[in-house]
C-alpha cells in the first residue's frame, strides 16, 4: 500500500547528500556570463545609452541594448505583451533593466556595469493606486497588445486612456434593493501591502542556441507556456525550443510564466555563446512580488444574522507591466464575496499599472488579499449585532452541493464541519486565561486554474521498474513522490521501484502549469490511467500467458497473480517481446469548460479553515500566537506527512504578511530590496500550539478522492489572527501588516478614546 501513507520522499537521499541538481550546479561547456545594468529610477525617458567603455573592459563580450537584441518580438508577456527584454525607450519602475552586459566571468560582467553611461529624462511617477487613478494622471502604456496564449486572457478589458489594464465585473440579484432590506449595512476599506515571495534560489536561466535551435535551462514552474512564447519571440517551431527544468529551490509563483529566459536567449544569440544570467536576491525583490490590494467592502445583513448584500471594489497594484496579473484579478475576484450565502452581490475589480515593481503569481493568486478583508468584516458584522462570530459564519456558509456562482461546481466541503474542528481545537467556547488574549476564526474558498491539460507516460521496463514522464515541476513541494506514490500503488510496486524523469520539455509528455494546487490532483489523474494502462497491459498479457480470465487476475508484489499461477513482470514483459522490451501507458486530464463565468468550471473548491488564540502585549504592541490550527478539506491524503508539511508551511508563509512582511516604497524607490531589511518568518514566529488537520471525505476528482492543499493553509491566516487580535485588544485593524507599531498605535487611540475628559483642576 503507498497512498496514504507517510512514504519517505523520493527526493531525500539526492537532496540530502547534495547530489540533486539546481540550476546552480548546470555548467554548460563555453559558458558566459550576463549582468544587467539596472535603473535608480522609477519613470524616465531614455536619452542616450554610451556602451564604448564597458565593451572596453577586461572580459566583456559584448554591452547590448533593447535596439541592439537579435529578436521577432521584444516584448513578451501572458496577459499582454506589454514588457520588453531590456527597457525599450522608457523605463517603467526603478530597477528595471536596461542595459545587458555579457562577459566571460561573472566578476567581469559585473564589473563593466559601473562603465555604462545613461542618460535620462525623469518623467512624473504614479507609485501608488491614488496616484495611478487620479484624473489627468501619467499613462504608462498608451497601447496595449493583448498577447492571445489562454483562453481565459482573450477577453481582457483595459479602459481607454488610464492605468487600468483590466476590468472585471459580476452581479447577481439587485444589490441596491438588498441594501435597502438590510437591518445594518458594514462598510470598510481593507489594505494588502506588497509582499516578496522570497524562494532560496533566485530566478537563473542559462541558454545555447545552435543548428537544432534553443536549449533552456530554466528556474521555471511553466515550461510549456514558456516554450511557446519563446518559439514566437524567436520565430522557432516548438519542436526546435527545448526547456530544462532541475529542482527548483522553491517557488511560490514568482517562478511562474515567462521571466528572464528570453533575454537570456537573445544575449546567447548576439554573442554565439551559452550565457548564463543568474540574479541576486536584491535583483529578485526588483523583480517580482504579490500585488497590492486595496478592498472597499459593503455587507448589508437582517437583524437575524442573514447576509443579504455586499458590494465589492478592489483595485490590485500590479506593477509597471501586466505579467498574470489580469488573471489574479479575476480569478481571485471571482471568489471576492467569500464562501458564503448571498442573494445579491456585485463585484468591481481593476488591475492597475503603477510605477513599482511587477506582480505576478504567489501562493493563493489574490484570494489571501481579499479573504483578509471579508473574513474581518464577518467579525465586525457579528460584534455589531451581538453574536458569535462562529455562529454567524455557520448560519451563512454554503453547503455541499450549493451554487458559489451559476454554472461552476457545486460546493464540495463540508465548511460547518471544518470550522468545528479549528474551533474545537483552540477552545472556542471556554474562556481566554488571561487578559489581552483572544480567539480568531476564519474560513475562505478558492478556485483552481481552469480548464487546465495534463499528459503523463509511464513506462515499464523489461525488468518489471517503472519510470514516470511528467512536465510537472519539483519546487520543494513534493510533487514527485505523491506521483510515484500513485505509480507504485496501481501497479503494486515498491516506491523504490518507481523513478520520475526529470522534466525536458521537448521530451516530458505536456503539462500546463505547476501552480494553483493542482498537480496531485489533475496531474495525478493523468499519471492514475497511464499507469492503469500499463496494469491493463500486464493483465491481458497475464491472462494469455496463465490461461486466465482477466476478472481472475491481480497484481501483487510486483506479480501477475492467479489462481494457476504467478508470473513476475519481467517474465511477462519477457515472455511478450520475446527479448527486450516494455509497456508504454500514457494518460491525460483535460478541464471541462462547462458554462462557469471565467470559462472553465472548477474541478474542485481548495478551501481552508483556521483558528487563533493570540496574546497582545500592552506596551509594546507585539503580537505573539499562541495557538494556531490549519484545517484542509482535502478529500484524500496521498501523503498525509506531506499535506500536513504543506499546510503548516503555508501558515507559516501566512505569519509573514499577517505581522511584518511589507515592501516599502517612498517616491518610487523600493527601500528595503534586501532580507537585512526585509523580515520573513523564522522558527521563533512559530505558534507555540500549532498544528494542521486534514479532512478526508475522499469527495475530490483527483485520485482515490483527493482534492488540491498548496495554498489553502495560507489565505485564512492573516483573518484570522486579526481576529483574535481585535478580541484581545478591542480594535479592528484594517491594514496589514499587523506590526507591532500598528498595534500598539491602534491600541493606544483606543485607550485614548475611552478614558474619561479631564476634568477642571481645583
Amino acid at each position: 500500500m503507498s497512498v496514504g501513507r507517510a512514504a519517505t520522499r523520493v527526493d531525500t537521499p539526492a537532496k540530502a547528500t547534495g547530489r540533486a541538481r539546481f540550476i546552480s550546479d548546470v555548467v554548460v561547456p563555453g559558458m558566459v556570463h550576463a549582468k544587467l545594468w539596472r535603473s535608480p529610477v522609477p519613470h524616465a525617458r531614455i536619452l542616450r545609452v554610451d556602451p564604448a567603455r564597458a565593451a572596453r573592459a577586461e572580459g566583456v563580450l559584448a554591452v547590448l541594448t533593447a535596439a541592439d537584441l537579435p529578436v521577432k518580438d521584444l516584448y513578451y508577456g501572458p496577459a499582454f505583451k506589454d514588457q520588453p527584454m531590456l527597457a525599450d525607450g522608457v523605463i517603467r519602475y526603478a530597477g528595471e533593466p536596461v542595459v545587458a552586459v555579457v562577459a566571460e566571468t561573472a566578476a567581469q560582467a559585473e564589473a563593466a556595469l559601473a562603465l555604462v553611461a545613461v542618460e535620462w529624462e525623469e518623467l512624473p511617477t504614479v507609485a501608488t493606486l491614488d496616484a495611478a487613478l487620479a484624473p489627468g494622471a501619467p499613462v504608462l502604456h498608451a497601447r496595449l497588445v493583448p498577447a492571445a496564449h489562454f483562453r481565459d486572457l482573450t477577453a481582457l478589458r483595459p479602459i481607454p486612456s488610464t492605468n487600468v489594464c483590466h476590468h472585471w465585473s459580476y452581479a447577481r440579484g439587485d444589490v441596491d434593493r438588498g441594501f435597502a432590506e438590510a437591518d445594518l449595512v458594514v462598510e470598510q476599506t481593507f489594505t494588502f501591502p506588497m509582499v516578496h515571495h522570497y524562494s532560496l534560489e533566485p530566478h537563473c536561466a542559462i541558454a545555447r542556441v545552435d543548428g537544432h535551435g534553443i536549449t533552456v535551462w530554466a528556474s521555471t514552474q511553466h515550461p510549456f507556456p514558456v516554450r511557446k512564447e519563446l518559439a514566437e519571440i524567436f520565430g522557432l517551431p516548438l519542436a526546435r525550443v527545448q526547456v530544462i527544468v532541475p529542482y527548483l529551490g522553491g517557488a511560490y509563483g514568482n517562478k511562474s510564466y515567462t521571466k528572464i529566459e528570453p533575454l537570456t536567449i537573445a544575449l546567447a544569440l548576439r554573442v554565439k555563446r551559452p550565457v548564463r544570467l543568474a540574479l541576486t536576491v536584491e535583483e529578485a525583490f526588483k523583480t517580482v512580488r504579490r500585488a497590492a490590494v486595496r478592498y472597499r467592502l459593503k455587507t448589508g445583513v437582517r437583524r437575524d444574522g442573514t447576509l443579504v448584500a455586499r458590494d465589492c471594489e478592489i483595485h490590485y497594484q500590479l506593477g509597471a507591466y501586466a505579467d498574470v496579473g489580469p488573471r489574479v484579478v479575476q480569478k481571485s475576484a471571482y471568489t471576492a464575496a467569500g464562501p458564503y450565502r448571498i442573494p445579491h452581490l456585485r463585484i468591481n475589480a481593476y488591475g492597475v499599472y503603477t510605477n513599482t515593481v511587477v506582480s505576478v503569481a504567489f501562493r493563493g493568486y489574490g484570494v489571501p488579499q481579499l479573504a483578509w478583508a471579508y473574513e474581518s468584516q464577518m467579525d465586525v458584522i457579528a460584534e455589531r449585532l451581538g453574536w458569535d462570530p462562529l455562529a454567524l459564519r455557520l448560519l451563512n456558509v454554503l453547503k455541499r452541493g450549493e451554487p458559489l456562482m451559476e454554472g461552476d461546481l457545486p460546493i464540495d466541503c463540508d465548511f460547518a464541519e471544518g470550522l468545528g474542528k479549528a474551533a474545537a481545537q483552540i477552545g472556542w467556547n471556554e474562556p481566554t486565561a488571561a487578559p489581552r488574549r483572544g480567539k480568531g476564526i476564519a474560513c475562505t474558498i478558492k478556485a483552481p486554474l481552469a480548464p487546465s491539460v495534463s499528459s503523463a507516460m509511464v513506462r515499464m521496463h523489461a525488468d518489471g521498474s517503472a519510470t514516470l514522464l511528467t512536465g510537472t515541476v519539483e519546487c520543494g513541494q513534493g510533487a514527485r513522490t505523491a506521483l510515484s506514490q500513485i505509480v507504485a500503488e496501481e501497479l503494486a510496486l515498491p516506491l523504490d521501484r518507481v523513478r520520475v524523469a526529470r522534466s525536458e520539455v521537448g521530451m516530458s509528455p505536456y503539462d500546463q502549469a505547476t501552480s494553483a494546487s493542482r498537480s496531485t490532483t489533475l496531474m495525478g489523474l493523468a499519471v492514475l490511467r497511464a499507469a492503469r494502462d500499463v496494469r491493463d497491459q500486464l493483465l491481458t498479457i497475464g491472462a494469455r500467458l496463465l490461461e486466465s480470465e482477466r476478472p481472475a487476475l491481480t497484481l501483487r508484489d510486483e506479480r501477475i497473480v492467479s489462481p494457476r499461477g504467478e508470473r513476475t513482470y519481467g517474465e511477462a514483459v519477457a515472455a511478450h517481446f520475446g527479448t527486450g522490451g516494455e509497456l508504454i501507458g500514457r494518460g491525460t486530464y483535460r478541464g471541462e469548460r462547462g458554462h462557469a463565468p471565467l470559462g472553465g468550471e472548477a474541478p474542485f473548491w481548495e478551501v481552508g479553515m483556521a483558528a487563533a488564540e493570540v496574546e497582545v502585549d500592552g506596551d509594546t504592541g507585539r503580537v505573539r500566537i499562541l495557538r494556531y490550527v490549519s484545517v484542509a478539506d482535502i478529500g484524500r491524503a496521498i501523503n498525509p506527512r506531506e499535506c500536513e508539511a504543506q499546510e503548516e508551511g503555508a501558515a507559516m508563509m501566512g505569519i509573514g504578511h499577517t505581522l511584518f512582511e511589507q515592501m516599502i516604497y517612498d517616491g518610487g524607490q523600493l527601500l528595503n530590496p534586501s532580507l537585512i531589511d526585509y523580515r520573513v518568518p523564522v522558527m521563533s514566529d512559530l505558534p507555540e500550539e500549532y498544528r494542521s488537520i486534514l479532512v478526508e471525505n475522499g469527495d475530490g476528482p483527483g485520485p482515490y478522492g483527493a482534492k488540491g492543499i498548496g495554498e489553502s493553509g495560507l489565505i485564512p491566516t492573516a483573518p484570522a489572527v486579526a481576529n483574535a487580535i481585535a478580541r484581545a485588544i478591542g480594535v479592528r485593524i484594517t491594514d496589514l501588516p499587523m506590526t507591532p507599531e500598528r498595534v500598539w498605535r491602534a491600541s493606544d487611540r483606543a485607550r485614548r478614546r475611552a478614558a474619561p475628559a479631564e476634568g477642571p483642576s481645583t
